[in-house]
């Protein structure tokens, strides 16, 4: 069976587990992170990420994926779960 080449290349395949692990290590939250999934709700649920930890989160999230994160990009939209923000991630990373 082949593997879609985005798979092999590793380019959007470890999205998701990277995104958490960047949340967690930035958040300080490591032994959490088995928990976190897509469907994780980020405010309100995790009280670590208040408004220096998403800034700090973003500043991390641009390392780790090489994007850039604009101002306009803070939405709520965007920080709404884990999912929606890996979205963004990918979207960024394809140049969306």
């Amino acid at each position: 069976m082949t593997q879609p080449a985005e798979i092999l290349t590793g380019t959007h395949a470890d999205s998701l587990p990277g995104v958490v692990e960047v949340l967690t290590r930035t958040l300080g939250i490591e032994d959490r992170a088995g928990a976190i999934t897509r469907e994780t709700r980020l405010f309100g649920e995790l009280p670590e990420l208040d408004s220096l930890g998403v800034v700090e989160l973003a500043a991390a999230l641009e390392d780790r994926f090489d994007i850039v994160i604009e101002d306009e990009d803070f939405t709520g939209e965007v920080f709404e779960s884990v999912g929606t923000l890996t979205d963004f991630i990918d979207s960024r990373r394809t140049g969306g």
